[in-house]
């Protein structure tokens, strides 16, 4: 399970990518059970930012899937199409999400919003690498 120490090393290796490229970001880590262990809005990070980060955080670990890959399916004739619109809207089907596992097992999620697609899966992709 992720505790709380190990939330602020995964945001605090996120914050460190964010401010690398110069993006301010929300940060969510959430554990195993989907549930929020920590949060951090960066200063100058958009505050309609927040709730997308912790929804991509439990989206990720809901399915066990990157978000951004999960968007790729989630596209008109693909397998999930239309599953967004699940969970009371807290699906989250673009870039931003990733699982963090120990030793192959999912053991929680991180979620990053604020930036593009491609600079949010990368700051959640820094975040991740502390625990995988």
């Amino acid at each position: 399970m992720i505790d709380l120490e190990t939330a602020r090393r995964v945001i605090a290796a996120a914050e460190q990518k964010a401010e690398e490229i110069k993006q301010p970001m929300n940060i969510a880590v959430v554990d195993g059970g989907g549930n929020l262990v920590a949060h951090v809005r960066m200063d100058g990070a958009w505050i309609g930012s927040i709730d997308i980060s912790i929804n991509k955080a439990f989206t990720s670990r809901a399915f066990d899937i990157a978000t951004k890959d999960l968007a790729h399916h989630s596209q008109s004739g693909g397998q999930f199409f239309g599953i967004h619109a699940s969970n009371h809207g807290r699906i989250m089907i673009f870039a931003g999400g990733i699982p963090l596992k120990e030793d192959g097992k999912v053991v929680g999620a991180i979620g990053v919003s604020g930036g593009s697609g491609e600079q949010d899966h990368a700051v959640a992709e820094a975040g991740a690498s502390v625990v995988r």
